[in-house]
């Protein structure tokens, strides 16, 4: 991951299962300070936009020798130029770039189903953008993959990274404790989780649906998926495209 703030992932990267899986070597994050790969002594990753405009756009030459330093499991050198492949190995550049996710609105929305898709690779770099947005060139010349996590605009690509490192980490095998959570959850199967209940038995007067306590494992599942699919439609009608919308709901209709 490359991003010009190394020091905002010191304490998520670090924490639960994500602290412990890469302790354990079930994953191996790196985070990379973007500055390490300028050539100015004021470290510049960003300038002005050609043809005017506010903010500061970051530069594409700072991202691509980062990028295939990276790539190439090269140490941070502040002059690209110095970058030599180990060993003799080939030199990856962009034509055959593994896969690269720029953090950015204008990106594909993270969901669940993306989230397997990435899990799948052996390896993601992800980048994070800051200021105004990125050189154009950044997009057509380093990432394969463009991801926005919701129609809204945060500081930095740094929080949308950290949501994609958790969507995608906890489906790799290892990551999480119970095998099956991963596969038994909201969006894995198209429909939001079935509510959950635990100790004690009585809070405030509420109680616990006796299906739940019954013993019937079979009675158990189906509450649970009637519950699902009742949810869903309540709270969101949108993941169900062919069931009308219920105009007695309490709950307003919640459209993307």
């Amino acid at each position: 991951m490359l991003t010009i703030f190394p020091g905002w992932f010191d304490g998520p990267l670090h924490t639960s299962l994500l602290g412990k899986a890469s302790a354990d070597g079930t994953l191996d994050i790196r985070v990379h300070d973007l500055r390490d790969w300028t050539t100015d002594r004021h470290r510049s990753v960003d300038d002005t936009p050609y043809g005017g405009g506010a903010g500061m756009v970051m530069r594409a030459d700072v991202w691509i020798a980062a990028c295939e330093a990276v790539w190439n499991d090269l140490p941070s050198e502040r002059t690209a130029g110095a970058l030599e492949p180990p060993d003799g190995a080939r030199y990856v550049a962009g034509g055959d770039r593994p896969r690269t996710v720029l953090l950015t609105p204008r990106g594909r929305t993270l969901t669940q189903p993306l989230a397997a898709e990435l899990a799948q690779e052996p390896r993601l770099t992800l980048l994070c953008g800051r200021y105004e947005g990125v050189d154009e060139r950044v997009h057509d010349l380093v990432a394969t993959d463009e991801v926005s996590i919701g129609d809204y605009v945060v500081f930095g690509g740094e929080v949308a990274a950290a949501a994609v490192i958790e969507t995608v980490t906890r489906l790799v095998p290892g990551v999480v404790g119970n095998a099956a959570s991963p596969t038994d959850e909201s969006f894995t199967s198209g429909l939001l989780e079935y509510p959950q209940y635990t100790r004690p038995p009585q809070v405030r007067g509420v109680g616990v649906p006796e299906v739940l306590t019954s013993g019937d494992h079979g009675a158990v599942a189906r509450w649970r998926a009637e519950q699902a699919r009742e949810l869903t439609r309540r709270r969101r009608p949108d993941l169900l495209p062919d069931e009308p919308l219920d105009p007695t709901s309490d709950d307003p209709p919640q459209r993307p």
